[in-house]
């Protein structure tokens, strides 16, 4: 009994220095994808760290086989109690969150400024007609929403939708996240083009949520000139996300996913993705920026996907970009410096979003 258990305590060892190998850093990028919220350099430092504790903890179970096993045979009372509180433990904490009701992913904290409410076909949309207020590295911001759900200089002057408008979709980015109104893209857009601009991007959205939202808001626009959406490789794992609805291949309309709870906390810990579920997003992704391209031309727009990049694009992000954002799709590609960003923030600065609406402002001046 005994030599069999230090066998399979020696075999797990291996196991573990075997997928420590095996995870080098192509792997890792294959199934991480990268991270708008964490530096790629830290991403790979932790990466190797992890992997180092693995390999360790392999290496020891290996060399201490004899010991581990005499510690699992010695009281196998306490041994199978320590396995029965575990598995009750992980039972337990799956129930409690069910009954806390853990949010979608890209909405987990639902007092957060700006405000969001639930929407059964986007998943959340922008709280309308009213102003709040936030602390972004260490200014005061004012989030102004008009009646529309749109993000305006004031919330009693909405944006007018007989007029002339060029027409922007994304996320925190677009939005202006820490700024405000007058440094965001749009606005600053609108300003060099001289030409009203409405904000519609809404924080933690997904392409395909954006294009979800300029379906339902578009047609409501008499003279749409542009539709500009932003595409950033650091965000395409929210892509992938499935607790939110969302768009299948094909763009079929899909529900929200209702999954374990302690496996969604265990994803936003260690966002691990499937090859299958990568090419799907990637397929998915790539539907969806053609399906706003078309969407804007039906509506007489021109259409612009804006792609800002911080940083040196290492060939991985390279790669997925270039596999998404195909040759058909308009778009313009914004290298920006990587100390453009808010103080404790990831998000661009006024200067880095003056940068974006500049590339956005030639394109379409020249178009």
């Amino acid at each position: 009994m005994r030599s069999s258990l230090i066998r399979a305590v020696a075999l797990v060892g291996l196991a573990l220095v075997v997928a420590a190998a095996a995870a080098n850093q192509a792997w890792l990028d294959r199934h991480f994808l990268p991270s708008f919220f964490v530096p790629r350099h830290w991403y790979v430092w932790i990466e190797s760290a992890v992997r180092l504790l693995i390999a360790g903890a392999g290496l020891g179970l290996m060399l201490g086989r004899r010991r581990v096993a005499r510690l699992l045979t010695g009281a196998p009372a306490l041994t199978l109690a320590v396995i029965a509180a575990a598995l009750l433990a992980v039972v337990a904490g799956e129930f409690v969150l069910r009954i806390v009701n853990v949010r979608p992913t890209e909405w987990l904290l639902p007092d957060e400024e700006p405000r969001r409410q639930d929407d059964a076909e986007l998943g959340w949309v922008l709280a309308a007609a009213r102003t709040g207020h936030s602390r972004v590295g260490g200014r005061p911001i004012d989030y102004a929403i008009d009646a529309a759900g749109y993000r305006v200089a004031r919330s009693d002057e909405p944006v007018d939708r007989e007029q002339t408008t060029l027409v922007f979709a994304g996320e925190s980015v677009m939005f202006g996240e820490g700024l405000w109104w007058d440094e965001t893209i749009p606005a600053r857009a609108a300003a060099m083009l001289g030409i009203q601009s409405a904000n519609l991007a809404v924080h933690g959205y997904s392409t395909d949520q954006m294009y979800l939202r300029l379906a339902r808001e578009l047609p409501r626009f008499r003279r749409p000139v542009a539709v500009v959406a932003i595409f950033m490789t650091e965000l395409f794992g929210r892509n992938l996300d499935d607790d939110r609805p969302h768009l299948g291949p094909g763009l079929a309309p899909l529900p929200a996913q209702r999954q374990s709870r302690l496996m969604s906390m265990a994803g936003l810990l260690v966002p691990y993705r499937r090859d299958t579920t990568v090419e799907r997003g990637v397929e998915v992704t790539r539907e969806v920026l053609r399906a706003i391209v078309q969407l804007a031309r039906e509506h007489g727009a021109t259409p612009l996907v804006v792609m800002p990049q911080f940083g040196v694009e290492g060939d991985a992000q390279r790669t997925l970009r270039e596999r998404i954002v195909t040759p058909d799709v308009p778009s313009v590609f914004v290298p920006l410096d990587p100390d453009w960003r808010l103080p404790w923030d990831r998000h661009p600065n006024a200067r880095a979003a003056t940068v974006i609406a500049t590339a956005i402002a030639g394109r379409l001046h020249g178009e």
